[in-house]
């Protein structure tokens, strides 16, 4: 696999709080990478500059070999880099359908309040999406009246409707009622690897992690701590206790 994107050395202080610490990672192309760590360790700062939405005080971010830094957020989407939210940024006022079929239009350069929003074209290809996400049946209810399981994956279709080579999502299960949340998990993953597309995600909840990482990269105080295969990382004994929360002489859940 070749490198997608690659991060180096990236340093970035909110006063005296260092949110990265000289972060280098490599993300291979087709992979699924997960980003755990403590609370306030910079996983979501690491996304925010990855995406344009933060400038590092020094270092670099390449996505296949050519320099992001300085770009504006809207740039970087249509090199190929699409990002979901912790909290989904939809159109609440619109169903499901229209909120896929103005992710269509926007990636098309043609979204506007005067201009008929669901054009035959538009709309094909919005149900099409909704479909491979297994949301036609909720394709016509608002979006303010949906499950938050349903609202996280109408926000990674919308995601998915700027065709991406790379997403990266902030935790794409926060929220998601437990008995909801694998089928969540599963119907993402299907989707982004049959569409070829890498993800990188922040994720809290070590049974998704160990489910669907390909690796996880752990983050800890700005810096990366940890990096390799699921099965090794969520086995460290450091990882377990300062991450996972899980005390020596215990059985990892994410293991179960």
């Amino acid at each position: 696999m070749s490198v997608l994107l690659s991060a180096q050395d990236l340093q970035l202080a909110f006063g005296g709080v260092k949110a990265a610490d000289g972060i280098n990672l490599d993300v291979m192309e087709r992979e699924f990478l997960a980003i755990i760590g403590p609370n306030g360790a910079g996983k979501t700062t690491f996304i925010n500059m990855s995406t344009g939405h933060l400038r590092p005080q020094a270092g670099s971010i390449t996505y296949q070999g050519r320099q992001v830094l300085g770009m504006k957020p809207r740039a970087i989407v249509r090199m190929g880099i699409a990002r979901s939210f912790q909290l989904p940024q939809l159109f609440t006022e619109h169903t499901v359908l229209e909120n896929a079929a103005m992710a269509v239009a926007a990636r098309e350069g043609t979204f506007s309040a005067f201009r008929p929003l669901l054009r035959p074209a538009f709309r094909a290809e919005a149900e099409e999406l909704l479909e491979r996400f297994g949301l036609t049946a909720a394709a016509h209810q608002r979006a303010d009246a949906l499950n938050e399981g349903t609202r996280k994956l109408t926000d990674i279709a919308m995601a998915v409707a700027m065709k991406p080579r790379l997403l990266l999502m902030d935790e794409p299960t926060s929220g998601v009622a437990a008995a909801d949340k694998m089928a969540v998990v599963e119907t993402l993953a299907r989707v982004l690897r049959e569409a070829g597309v890498t993800a990188v995600f922040v994720e809290h909840d070590m049974d998704v992690v160990a489910r669907i990482a390909d690796r996880v990269a752990v983050w800890g105080q700005g810096r990366i701590v940890a990096l390799g295969p699921p099965e090794q990382v969520l086995a460290d004994p450091t990882v377990q206790r300062d991450v996972i929360g899980i005390q020596t002489g215990e059985v990892p859940h994410a293991a179960a």
